[in-house]
């Protein structure tokens, strides 16, 4: 299987080529366009449970799609929710993901949800998705990512965070002298250890914050 990553860091796409026999999986809905002869099977991918565990506890598809090349020349684009960057990583082992950052992988990586206790209270939510198995996989952020070497100590405000190896432990702590949207104090992860860690260029929740004041509000008499 071949791949390029197209239009880096903004609008990335994720551009595959697959001889006979070779397969992806990806999220269902993130098809931007295929040809030559695939085949597509959509299926809660691990069983109804681990299905029902990614959709209801991370957001995540029931579904997913998995693409079979048929014959020589079959080619399927991937293109993510977020305007931002796909990173590939060969994973032999287990990483780590922000709930929506999945986008595909080799038949033999495995996602689920992971509960992840109270510190991930406030990291998007009580569940992360833990890829686990060896091959290719390809997660997305909004913004650009940037891959980050921890030794000793690092952090980060929670709506950053986008992977990090399991090598890491990690904590939620309150940076109360900086305010974020509304006076609420700002949520800091706190990693430590040795591992890697990718970090995104921009927050959905910062967009968002600052879109807030330009909402229109109606009116009574509207």
């Amino acid at each position: 299987m071949q791949y390029s990553i197209e239009f880096q860091p903004s609008y990335s796409l994720l551009d595959l080529r697959l001889e006979q026999g070779e397969k992806i999986v990806s999220e269902s809905g993130a098809m931007a366009w295929m040809e030559g002869p695939l085949e597509v099977k959509t299926a809660a991918r691990g069983g109804v449970m681990q299905g029902l565990k990614r959709r209801l506890l991370s957001g995540e598809s029931f579904f997913q799609n998995t693409y079979t090349a048929q014959g020589s020349g079959a080619r399927l684009a991937l293109a993510p929710g977020p305007a931002g960057d796909i990173v590939p990583l060969e994973l032999d082992g287990e990483l780590l993901l922000e709930k929506g950052a999945y986008l595909a992988s080799d038949p033999g990586v495995s996602v689920d949800a992971r509960f992840d206790g109270l510190r991930g209270l406030f990291n998007e939510g009580l569940f992360v998705l833990r890829c686990t198995g060896r091959g290719l996989l390809f997660f997305n952020a909004y913004g650009d990512i940037q891959q980050i070497d921890v030794d000793g100590e690092y952090r980060v405000d929670n709506g950053y965070a986008v992977a990090w190896e399991p090598s890491l432990s990690y904590r939620l702590t309150r940076a109360r002298r900086i305010r974020s949207f509304l006076f609420s104090d700002q949520l800091i992860l706190h990693f430590t250890g040795r591992g890697k860690l990718w970090v995104q260029s921009r927050s959905a929740r910062s967009l968002a914050s600052w879109v807030y004041p330009y909402r229109r509000v109606r009116r009574r008499n509207d």
